[in-house]
């Protein structure tokens, strides 16, 4: 499991032995159950997570109770409620899991002080909010501009290893499309 977080950090920065076992001592582990939350409207964001195993969806419900999906991840991805978790506020989304998962997860404490005692974490975790925030405005202007066969399309050629773990009504939320356009599509 250990190795799976450091292959992640070494994509962007190497790593020696000694440096690794720092990175470790700030993270925690975290397992949890199909179905539990992580994160819940309203409450406070104590963690980032990084996935080890399972497949976590993030997602808003407005005041009407309608619910929006912002974000899947599965292993090797990171998640939380960013606007919660980097300005100490209350969280505007949920997350949950689609299967049992396991993270690695970091309290925002934590990961400034490992910042400050590895300078090159700083780096790799300003690499991955760049890239978190290019994946976001593609997103948006995926919705923005194509119609929902386009988008289906597009899902299922980002993450073609989602398409079988996760069920239509939640794909078709996450485009946009209801049910019935979905299933249209994917015949």
């Amino acid at each position: 499991m250990e190795e799976i977080l450091r292959q992640q950090i070494e994509k962007i920065v190497p790593l020696t032995d000694d440096e690794f076992r720092l990175v470790l001592s700030h993270f925690s582990v975290g397992n949890y159950k199909k179905h539990q939350y992580i994160v819940q409207q309203e409450n406070p964001v104590p963690y980032v997570h990084f996935v080890v195993k399972g497949l976590l969806k993030s997602f808003y419900i407005d005041k009407s109770g309608k619910s929006y999906i912002l974000q899947f991840a599965m292993e090797d991805w990171w998640i939380t409620d960013n606007q919660g978790f980097y300005n100490n506020q209350n969280a505007t989304l949920n997350i949950d899991c689609l299967e049992d998962a396991q993270t690695y997860y970091i309290t925002l404490d934590n990961r400034e002080k490992l910042c400050a005692e590895l300078q090159k974490m700083e780096f790799f975790f300003l690499q991955k909010m760049t890239a978190g925030n290019i994946a976001l405005q593609n997103r948006i202007l995926s919705l923005m501009s194509k119609n929902s066969e386009e988008r289906y399309i597009q899902f299922i050629q980002l993450y073609p290893d989602l398409i079988h773990r996760i069920p239509k009504t939640l794909i078709a939320s996450y485009l946009g499309i209801s049910r019935e356009t979905l299933s249209r599509l994917s015949h």
